[in-house]
């Protein structure tokens, strides 16, 4: 978990985490929204490290 990037008024959150799906040894970022009791999510985005720091770059430039 490396955190929360909004939450809504049902109690659901969008979360930016680094998961290692089936334990394959490669973890990914990954956003999407989780219930309160993290027991169900939405659909998301998953990321690679290198595809983190692209995206990282252009928030950047649009941000200034």
């Amino acid at each position: 978990h490396i955190g929360v990037i909004a939450e809504h008024p049902t109690g659901w959150t969008k979360e930016l985490n680094r998961v290692d799906w089936n334990h394959k040894g490669n973890p990914k970022y990954d956003i999407r929204d989780w219930s309160p009791d993290d027991e169900k999510m939405g659909k998301g985005i998953t990321l690679t490290e290198e595809e983190a720091r692209n995206l990282l770059g252009l928030l950047e430039k649009h941000f200034g």
